[in-house]
């Protein structure tokens, strides 16, 4: 069966070879038009005046618009029509699209743009988390409250208390290959986009609203991104909408894509969060009630900040039973970049702020912070464990019915070998003065399926040919993480044939309509699931032709090492084939498939959002500089559960990955806008991601031995968002380090830079 081996990335040669086609290397048609955006310079403020008759001059331009140019919907926004696709007149932060030039080269409309004389009437700027709160720029109509039990009186009996504050940066996503699109005119009115995003139904969606034509005027095509993470999910609508326009205005190919500078000056980020906590709890460290304030900068426009921030919400409680909480999310408009979609679309957020109040109860009761940790685990549907209530429900009454985390920790707990490492830091940093150790373990429980319910559902097309070859489309999108190998797998494993016969090609939404974006970590989940429909159709069509043939039960019937046993005899799954194919059979289908048991209402903050929760947990060691703040990751130890892996190959390299990315996150991708609301940190040279030289010098990852109790395809487990929230191990072991220094908790803030390292030790000595 070829699901669970460890395959290689089907595009892995071309990634390797320079061979792998993106948007950028698609051939460019004759007389291809390209085109750049004239942007804000400001933050906030109104264009009085705008002279455009120098970007018209300039050399190579064809066509320079406005949004008074603009034949139907001037809008990008995937949610509530509140992002135009140029300025209307107003500004609302640095980098927003105000005019857009076409020209003959790609640099020719850059050049061109930069001629523009545009004058403002500027006003002060809304930047802060507590300037939104004064002016009351709320998106959501205001703060949104979910609770559990009593927390105020749970709050006033506890035997301890705690109030903090954490803050956390939002962070680039910094994809390899910047934002493209390319649009090809087709007779009608047609068009044809060629377009790097993780949503093309989206894509196909805003085009047509764009043109003022219905969805199936727009073919969207996408063969693979050079890296997502959330950041094509939304952000591509403007690439895609400017590119239709001039085609169809001009009768002309259309292609444009972002400069890195570009791109990070006009493309949404993730949220940046503030959180505030007021934590009662007993002598064990076990929480008694919890009170957790949620900021969140959202940005000019809404686009996902809502679900955003209702995930942070979701996983406020990671994974630990509370008992009595409440959850207050502040949802902030403020004059920067549109914050966006980022691999674990908010959970991240809401999981580091209940680790942190783990580590600063642990560091107020002298007690080892993974023994806090464990004390307030939810419990796995056994006995209750001393201390707790039977309810193993979540904050929004979701039954916690899979939690496998003791075991986990356990496991982890011994095979690096924590008890003797954490002796030998203490006893390291007993003996030196300046560079001192530190240990940091996180855990994961994270919630899968998309929280807006009708987005679970996939769809995908399988052929097969008359010679055995497997043709294979489905809703998703490749950017990297093998989402096409595992779903390839999966149809040969329904065939019983190698996985070499199944080719998949791009995501088409003319072949498959209606998709969902690539995201929420479903892609495997739902897409598995669909092509398996489709496949299994298929299968049994033949299996009753080849029965009915050889006069056999159709029991009998099995499809298996490339060959198909019908009864005692045996074929070759291409003879087989062939033969359905003489006798009239069918050899097309589609599957569909939508999640079950899902049941939410965001208003009241009930029900049961996710299929299922994986589960994972790191341990770190660091070590800093304390006269200057630097670090160093020495030694990483993993643990995940990504249930029956699909592809345990594939697997690995996405927990490596989300461990590297979610430690960046924490420690050296640092955002910095000015008082004038420009981001300073807007390429490689201001903005630093890990490099090679960042990752442990010992990485040990293991894939926790087990399947998913949920009825998923091959009782696999999503394995996309949940390890980046292991780089937080990184974190706690940098603040660990500092606390060594002194009685005091360091406090430390994230991105947690070396600036910010030396501030901690500092704080922790007093």
């Amino acid at each position: 069966m070829s699901v669970t081996k460890p395959l290689p990335h089907d595009s892995g040669p071309l990634h390797v070879t320079g061979q792998a086609r993106y948007v950028d290397d698609i051939p460019t048609p004759a007389n291809c038009l390209h085109l750049a955006f004239g942007t804000s310079s400001i933050a906030r403020g109104t264009v009085t005046a705008m002279d455009l008759d120098p970007v018209r001059t300039a050399p190579g331009v064809v066509a320079v618009l406005t949004a008074d140019d603009l034949p139907f919907a001037n809008d990008v926004s995937p949610s509530i029509h509140d992002e135009p696709l140029l300025s209307v007149g107003t500004v609302h932060y640095v980098g927003q699209p105000i005019f857009v030039v076409a020209a003959t080269s790609h640099h020719a409309a850059r050049r061109a743009a930069a001629k523009a004389r545009i004058t403002y009437a500027e006003e002060a700027p809304i930047l802060t988390v507590d300037q939104a709160v004064a002016a009351g720029q709320y998106f959501d109509d205001g703060p949104r409250v979910w609770q559990k039990g009593d927390t105020d009186a749970a709050l006033a009996a506890a035997p301890h208390r705690l109030r903090g504050r954490l803050e956390m940066g939002g962070q680039e996503h910094f994809y390899l290959e910047s934002h493209a699109s390319m649009v090809a005119p087709q007779e009608g009115g047609d068009v044809v986009v060629y377009s790097s995003t993780q949503h093309p139904t989206e894509i196909q969606h805003k085009v047509a609203e764009a043109l003022g034509v219905p969805m199936n005027a727009v073919r969207v095509e996408a063969r693979r991104m050079g890296g997502g993470f959330g950041g094509k999910e939304s952000q591509g609508n403007a690439l895609a909408c400017a590119c239709a326009v001039i085609a169809v205005k001009t009768g002309r190919p259309v292609k444009m894509r972002y400069d890195r500078d570009d791109d990070m000056t006009i493309t949404g980020k993730r949220h940046d969060f503030r959180i505030d906590y007021d934590v009662g709890f007993d002598d064990t460290g076990r929480i008694k009630g919890i009170d957790f304030q949620q900021y969140t900068r959202g940005g000019w426009a809404l686009d996902l900040t809502i679900p955003v921030a209702d995930r942070a919400m979701l996983h406020a409680d990671n994974a630990y039973l509370l008992d009595h909480a409440r959850i207050t999310s502040h949802r902030l408009r403020t004059n920067t970049q549109s914050a966006t979609a980022y691999r674990g679309f908010g959970g991240p957020q809401g999981i580091f702020g209940i680790e942190r109040v783990m580590d600063h109860i642990a560091h107020t009761l002298g007690l080892d912070p993974i023994a806090v940790r464990q004390v307030n685990y939810y419990h796995n549907m056994g006995p209750v464990r001393a201390g707790k209530v039977s309810g193993n429900t979540t904050p929004y009454g979701m039954e916690v019915r899979d939690f496998i985390l003791d075991e986990m920790t356990e496991k982890l707990l011994a095979d690096a070998n924590y008890a003797d490492r954490k002796a030998a830091i203490a006893d390291w940093n007993a003996k030196n003065p300046i560079l001192k150790r530190g240990i940091g373990f996180s855990p994961v429980k994270f919630g899968i399926s998309f929280t807006l319910t009708h987005l679970n559902q996939a769809g995908a097309l399988v052929h097969v040919y008359q010679d055995g070859s497997i043709h294979l489309n489905h809703g998703g999108t490749e950017m990297g993480q093998g989402l096409f190998q595992k779903v390839a797998q999966v149809a040969a494993s329904r065939f019983g044939v190698d996985v070499s016969l199944v080719k998949i090609t791009a995501t088409d939404t003319g072949k498959v309509p209606n998709t969902s974006a690539t995201a929420a970590s479903s892609g495997s989940d739902l897409n598995g699931m669909a092509a398996k429909a489709a496949c299994d159709t298929i299968r049994d069509r033949m299996a009753n032709c080849l029965a009915e043939l050889h006069q056999c039960p159709v029991e009998r019937v099995r499809f298996e090492d490339g060959k198909v046993r019908v009864g005692d005899n045996e074929m070759t799954f291409e003879q087989a084939a062939a033969t359905c194919y003489q006798n009239r059979v069918s050899l097309s289908a589609t599957g569909f498939y939508k999640t079950p048991d899902l049941s939410w209402d965001r208003a009241k903050g009930q029900g049961r959002p996710f299929f299922y929760f994986s589960h994972g947990a790191a341990l770190t060691e660091v070590v800093i500089d304390t006269l200057t703040g630097e670090n160093r990751i020495l030694r990483t130890d993993i643990i995940h559960d990504v249930g029956r892996s699909l592809n345990p190959a594939l697997d690995k390299g996405q927990v490596e990955g989300a461990f590297v990315q979610g430690a960046g996150w924490l420690t050296t991708e640092e955002l910095v806008w000015d008082d004038k609301g420009r981001l300073r940190t807007h390429a490689p040279s201001t903005y630093k991601i890990p490099a090679c030289s960042d990752r442990p010098e010992v990485f040990n990852v293991e894939l926790w031995d087990g399947e998913n109790p949920e009825a998923t395809i091959y009782r696999s487990k999503a394995v996309g968002e949940p390890p980046f929230n292991l780089g937080m191990s990184a974190f706690f072991a940098l603040s660990d380090a500092a606390a060594a220094c002194g009685p005091n908790y360091p406090m430390l803030d994230a991105p947690a830079t070396a600036e910010r390292v030396l501030q901690a030790v500092k704080r922790a000595r007093g």
